[in-house]
């Protein structure tokens, strides 16, 4: 059950003994991050700047729909990049504000 006040949602706990309440924002239920800041921090496109006129370009497809770079990104999503002749899809597996370089390459996994 989840109920809206104020921009967060307050579910209810799975707690064996009480009844009660939690808070949890949004963000928390469920991370999101925008297409053109997921593509930089896991280091599929070098910048942001390029990443966003890949998007405007009609280049980057999330989930098979074309994508504009303010599109909400989540785990489990696939994502489509066309590199002139050559197109690289990737699966989500997590979504983190930031990341160091070696780190990078565990957010995404490489789809055939």
């Amino acid at each position: 059950m989840k109920i809206k006040i104020f921009n967060r949602e307050i579910c209810a706990c799975a707690l064996p003994d009480t009844n009660s309440l939690c808070a949890k924002s949004s963000a928390e239920m469920e991370k999101t991050m925008r297409l053109d800041k997921y593509l930089k921090v896991s280091r599929l496109i070098k910048r942001r700047t390029v990443a966003n006129e890949a998007c405007d370009a009609g280049r980057v497809f999330i989930n098979d729909k074309p994508a504009k770079a303010s599109a909400n990104v989540k785990a489990g999503d696939v994502i489509a990049i066309q590199f002139g002749n050559k197109e690289v899809k990737v699966e989500v597996l997590d979504v983190q504000e930031t990341v160091r370089k070696e780190e990078a390459k565990e957010l995404f996994r490489y789809l055939t």
